[in-house]
């Protein structure tokens, strides 16, 4: 962990903030604060955080409506902290760009390693912007990718999978590694889930989606991106 990253918390809940002052603060990080969503927008902007916490029940907007504005330009880990644990509320907040979602209360030990994991990836990221595997590019930093130069139309979810398939590039990952790291523990059962956002992917990256070649299923176990 780089000592300098900053966090930057949403959140109007003034024992939330205070726990997660303490508790980041404790593990080195340089910790910012907002109570609404106008003013969390605007410090994303003036501060350039290294990473996002942010809630959903904000008093002046609501946190999906924050987490769209800030996805128009800010490129950088959003992980969100709510209340809200059903699953359409955690799959729509995936989907319009967060990396990760955790419900309240939390466990601190938890939040850290979210926190980690997401920092490790923007920074390979960031070291890394642009990927080329065949005809396939992907640029970390503008989070698009292109095949035969044509740019792909994906989501937020989509793209972040592709990353942590591009991260961990002739490795084969498990279902309930992927499903974690994507859409947390919650999810780890959910292979079926998996299966619909792979093939949806194999049919934006491959040539042949049917008989995939960059995206490969390691029968039983999970995936394996490349060679």
């Amino acid at each position: 962990m780089n000592i300098m990253d900053t966090i930057l918390v949403v959140d109007d809940e003034s024992q939330i903030r205070r726990l997660l002052e303490i508790t980041l603060s404790s593990s080195g990080y340089k910790i910012t604060e907002a109570t609404t969503g106008k003013e969390g927008i605007q410090m994303a902007a003036s501060h350039q955080p290294s990473l996002v916490i942010l809630d959903l029940g904000l008093p002046d907007m609501d946190g999906i409506d924050v987490l769209k504005n800030l996805r128009e330009w800010f490129h950088k880990p959003i992980i969100i902290l709510s209340v809200r644990s059903s699953e359409e509320d955690i799959v729509h907040t995936l989907d319009n760009g967060a990396n990760d979602y955790l419900t309240k209360p939390f466990r601190t030990g938890e939040l850290l390693a979210r926190i980690r994991a997401s920092l490790r990836l923007s920074k390979t990221a960031d070291d890394n912007p642009v990927f080329q595997i065949g005809d396939l590019s992907v640029n970390m930093i503008n989070h698009t990718a292109r095949k035969k130069n044509e740019l792909l139309d994906l989501t937020p979810t989509e793209f972040t999978l592709l990353c942590l398939f591009i991260k961990n590039q002739g490795c084969v990952l498990t279902h309930q590694y992927i499903l974690k790291e994507i859409w947390g523990y919650g999810y780890v059962e959910q292979t079926q889930y998996l299966r619909v956002f792979v093939a949806q992917l194999r049919k934006k990256i491959e040539d042949n989606p049917t008989k995939p070649t960059l995206l490969v299923t390691e029968s039983g176990i999970g995936y394996r991106f490349g060679v």
